[in-house]
């Protein structure tokens, strides 16, 4: 069984000629949803409709798509709420320090001196740098910008970020 990962979130329909509202979680929006491309909203548990992009536009800070064979309001209002997948043969290469967000998330952070923060529970992308969500035992989450000063190595292998601990981040 192949591999899917989250590239957006069907958030509502658009009009009534079939547009539907996405939320985006892919940092390739340009390439995910341009025209002719294959995407997968999951329907059920393991259960995946594989779907072509017919258009994409951007309004008001969501991505606007439309479906080969999906044409008006009727044949797309079942999809709100789902989420839209690429297989993992979709995946492209990444740059050197550019990760997935699923090799991220879930990797235990240590500081420069071995010290375990906790384990990284989610990705947000408010601006300039990503910010990495960590949860920690017993205390409030901290919040690492993903920038040079701080995130010092990757290790996705080990599931393990060695950080520098700046003045101000706790």
């Amino acid at each position: 069984m192949p591999k899917y990962y989250n590239v957006g979130k069907i958030v509502n329909t658009h009009g009534v000629r079939g547009e539907v509202r996405i939320l985006s979680s892919t940092d390739f929006p340009e390439e995910r949803y341009k025209k002719g491309s294959l995407l997968f909203i999951e329907v059920g548990r393991n259960e995946f409709v594989e779907v072509k992009v017919a258009s994409h536009r951007l309004h008001k800070n969501f991505h606007l798509l439309t479906f080969e064979g999906y044409d008006n309001i009727n044949d797309v209002e079942k999809f709100k709420g789902k989420m839209l997948k690429i297989r993992e043969d979709q995946l492209g290469e990444l740059d050197e320090n550019e990760f997935y967000y699923h090799e991220i998330i879930g990797c235990t952070v240590l500081t420069e001196e071995g010290v375990k923060l906790g384990e990284i529970k989610e990705i947000l992308s408010p601006g300039a740098n990503d910010v990495w969500v960590v949860k920690r035992q017993g205390e409030k989450d901290l919040l690492l910008p993903y920038i040079e000063d701080v995130v010092k190595r990757v290790d996705v292998e080990n599931k393990k970020v060695i950080v520098h601990m700046m003045e101000g981040l706790l």
